[in-house]
C-alpha cells in the first residue's frame, strides 16, 4: 500500500511530514519537485513530479491518493483513484461533481474522504461532537428553539492596521467576497448577495472572551441534515461564517465599495491587481505568528429560556511548529488517510467522520495542535 500525497502548498506540510514519519511508503508528488524538497526532502524518500499520467500509472489497489491541489484537480484524481481501486482524501468542500461520483466508489469499496481540513473539516467534529451530547441529554426536544453557529477565522496574531493578513494570494479572499450565502435567521431563511450586508459582533468565550466581527458564507442549509438537524425542528438561526478581527468591516470599508462596482472581464483584472498589491501590503513577514479561532455553539431554548447551551471553541497560533493554518489543515487530513487505511470510515462519498468514537479521538489530536481548545457549559 502506498500513500500518494499530491502538493506541498503552505497548508500540506506537517500532515504530510506526519504520514511520512509514521506510515513509511510515500511518494510525494508536487509540480515543482524543488519546492517539495525544500518542504520535506530531509525525510521523503520519493519525491516525483507530479504528472497525471505517470500518478495513475503509479496508483494500485489499496493504495491512497491525497489531493492538495487546486479544487479543479480534486474530481479528476478521485476518479483515477476510484478506478485503480484507490481510496481518495481532500480537505476541501464536496463539489456536486464530487458527489455524483458516491456509486461508484461504494461499487469498488473505496473511501472518497473530503472536507477534512479546518474548514471544513474541524469544525464539523465539533457540530457532531455537540449534537451528539445534545440528543443524549435531558434537555433535547425538537421543538425547542434551537441557534446553531459556526464561525472560524484565520486572522493575524499581531493586528495590524488592515485588520487581516495574508498567508497566500489574495485574490480568492477577494473573490469569495463577492459570493452570495444562505443561512437561517429568526426562524427564517436568510440570502445576502454580499459578505457586508450581513456583518455582526460575536464574543467568543475564550479564556478571556473576546469580540469578533463575523458574517456567513457559502450556503450553510445543505450541513443541517449532515448535522442532524431534522426537517422537523424547530431551527430559529443556523450560520456557519467567516471570523474576522474587530475593526475589520471599517477598514475594509474601501474594498468593498469597489468591489460592488466590478463586473465581467475587466472586473476580474481589477481584482487581480488589487491581490497584487494586498500581497505587497499584508502578508505575513517571515516567522510572523498567523492565529486561527473556531467557535461552533448549539443552544436549545424554551420560551426564551436556555435549557442547554454549549460552545466548543479553539484559539491556535503559528509557534516553533509552524503556522497553526498549516497544522490544522493537514493533520487531519493526515487522520483520514489512516481512518480511509484500516476501514474506519465508511466506502463512499463522505465528509469529516459522524462516529462519535472516531471524533472524540480526532479532536484528542486537535487538541495537541491548538494552545487552547475547550467545551464552554453556559449553563453549569
Amino acid at each position: 500500500m502506498t500513500i500518494h500525497w499530491c502538493g506541498t502548498g503552505l497548508s500540506s506540510i506537517p500532515g504530510l511530514r506526519h504520514l511520512i514519519e509514521t506510515e513509511g511508503d510515500v511518494v510525494v508528488w508536487n509540480r515543482s519537485v524543488d519546492k517539495a524538497k525544500a518542504a520535506v526532502g530531509d525525510i521523503a524518500k520519493d519525491i516525483r513530479a507530479f504528472d497525471m499520467a505517470a500518478l495513475t500509472e503509479a496508483t494500485k489497489k489499496g493504495d491512497v491518493v491525497i489531493s492538495m491541489l487546486p479544487a479543479d484537480m480534486h474530481v479528476p484524481l478521485a476518479t483515477m483513484a476510484i478506478a485503480a481501486g484507490a481510496h481518495f482524501v481532500s480537505s476541501s468542500y464536496i463539489a456536486p461533481e464530487m458527489r455524483a461520483l458516491d456509486e461508484a466508489a461504494r461499487k469498488a469499496g473505496v473511501c472518497v474522504v473530503n472536507e477534512v481540513g479546518l474548514d471544513p473539516g474541524i469544525d464539523h467534529l465539533m457540530a457532531h461532537a455537540l449534537m451528539h451530547d445534545y440528543r443524549n441529554s435531558a434537555a433535547f426536544d425538537p421543538k425547542n428553539a434551537h441557534d446553531f453557529i459556526s464561525y472560524c477565522g484565520g486572522i493575524p496574531k499581531i493586528a495590524n492596521s488592515f485588520r487581516y493578513k495574508f498567508s497566500w494570494s489574495p485574490l480568492g479572499v477577494l473573490k469569495a467576497l463577492r459570493s452570495p450565502s444562505r443561512s437561517i435567521a429568526n426562524g427564517k431563511e436568510l440570502n445576502v448577495s454580499r459578505p457586508w450586508d450581513a456583518i455582526s459582533h460575536y464574543t467568543a468565550p475564550l479564556e478571556t472572551p473576546e469580540e469578533f466581527e463575523v458574517y456567513p458564507n457559502r450556503d450553510s442549509l445543505p450541513f443541517m441534515a449532515e448535522y442532524g438537524f431534522e426537517a422537523d425542528w424547530n431551527v430559529q438561526r443556523f450560520v456557519r461564517g467567516t471570523l474576522r478581527l474587530a475593526g475589520w468591516s471599517e477598514a475594509w470599508a474601501p474594498v468593498f465599495r469597489e468591489i460592488e462596482t466590478l463586473e465581467g472581464a475587466a472586473g476580474d483584472a481589477r481584482l487581480r491587481v488589487m491581490s497584487d498589491q494586498f500581497w505587497r501590503e499584508n502578508s505575513y513577514e517571515a516567522d510572523e505568528p498567523d492565529r486561527v479561532v473556531l467557535c461552533v455553539s448549539l443552544k436549545a431554548e424554551v420560551a426564551g429560556t436556555a435549557r442547554w447551551h454549549k460552545t466548543y471553541v479553539m484559539d491556535a497560533w503559528g509557534d516553533a511548529r509552524g503556522t497553526a493554518m498549516a497544522r490544522l489543515v493537514s493533520t487531519p487530513v493526515a487522520l483520514a488517510v489512516k481512518a480511509a487505511i484500516t476501514g474506519a470510515v465508511p466506502a463512499g462519498v463522505s465528509a469529516a467522520p459522524h462516529d462519535i468514537g472516531l471524533v472524540r479521538d480526532w479532536m484528542e489530536v486537535v487538541g495537541t495542535l491548538a494552545q487552547s481548545l475547550s467545551v464552554v457549559d453556559h449553563l453549569a
